[in-house]
């Protein structure tokens, strides 16, 4: 019985970190540390309105819809890291998703998406 107790315990502890390592995305110091060591390329897939609303410094703007066609002229070195963000993650993930099939077998999506950048003080621009 105290053998399930600890079992359980430890799971219960360790489940927020196993499912969002599951998710496969970055954290937005993760996010800026491939930024300055690895060169790594911010992508915004949010639609052209939302972008000029206000995104993370740099990053470049591809809609979701257009990923496929675009991407490949924006990210010519499919060994980059390449970060998918949206407003709160959700189309960053499916967009990681499409990525990877393009070849981009480094890209990822953005835990928590612009929200998140912006929650952690990290620069913003307006289009």
């Amino acid at each position: 019985m105290l053998v399930a107790v600890a079992a359980s315990s430890a799971l219960a502890l360790f489940w927020p970190a196993i499912t969002k390592g599951a998710a496969g995305g970055v954290e937005p110091t993760e996010a800026v540390l491939l930024i300055n060591r690895e060169k790594a390329i911010l992508i915004d897939v949010c639609e052209p309105a939302e972008f000029a609303q206000g995104h993370a410094l740099g990053s470049k703007n591809i809609p979701l819809a257009e990923l496929d066609a675009q991407l490949p002229l924006v990210v010519k070195n499919k060994n980059l890291p390449v970060i998918l963000v949206c407003q709160v993650g959700s189309r960053a993930s499916r967009a990681a998703a499409q990525a990877k099939k393009l070849g981009y077998e480094r890209a990822q999506a953005l835990s928590g998406g612009l929200k998140a950048w912006r929650e952690a003080s990290l620069p913003v621009e307006k289009a």
